[in-house]
């Protein structure tokens, strides 16, 4: 079992171009679905009088999650090769949007395959690799008083926050790291107030 999967570290871009045709690609580290529904509607918005808006992602540290989608071109030709390059680079949490501006010549399903690998490819290679712990997601909750204690006690375990509302009554949604979470949620029982629901 690894505790680590590999994503990228920030946003990256790729301009590939054949026979007039603009294969303009799109890489975002995601979390979720809604964060990929979210970033393909930004885009479409950015690209409208583009004629295809193929992608593809893969999500979850064991990468069962994923989509990859022709958005109108010949089947297999636009999604499959954005997938294998998020595959052969060994990533996960990754979306890649390629957005196509057809340039007048029908380039052929091999030639469509070159381009949307070479885009994805081009997108991937701009942005840095980072690792990341696969986490335990948690909901803690707990009084004022208890705040300092809680949060030493999720950095000293290299947690990280996702939401938090810290008012009288506090609430932290974090993730902590598969090999530290038994201990750091028995630690955090061991608070007064402290409350923790594993998610």
């Amino acid at each position: 079992m690894q505790d680590k999967y590999i994503t990228i570290s920030a946003p990256g871009t790729g301009d590939f171009r054949d026979r007039g045709s603009k294969f303009l690609a799109y890489a975002w580290p995601v979390f979720s679905t809604a964060d990929i529904k979210e970033k393909l509607t930004i885009l479409k918005k950015e690209h409208p009088k583009a004629v295809h808006h193929c992608y593809a992602w893969r999500l979850g540290t064991d990468g069962t999650q994923y989509r990859a989608n022709d958005d109108g071109e010949p089947s297999g030709s636009a999604g499959k090769p954005i997938i294998g390059q998020i595959d052969s680079m060994g990533l996960t949490n990754v979306l890649v949007v390629v957005v196509r501006y057809f340039g007048g010549t029908l380039l052929g399903v091999p030639g469509l395959i070159n381009a949307y690998k070479t885009a994805t490819n081009m997108a991937l290679e701009t942005v840095g690799r980072t690792e990341k712990w696969i986490e335990n997601q948690y909901d803690i909750t707990f009084d004022y008083p208890g705040m300092g204690e809680v949060l030493y006690l999720l950095r000293q375990n290299e947690a990280t926050i996702y939401k938090q509302d810290l008012q009288l009554f506090c609430q932290i949604h974090a993730g902590i790291p598969v090999p530290m979470a038994a201990g750091c949620v028995a630690k955090l029982a061991e608070i007064r107030g402290v409350t923790v629901k594993s998610i």
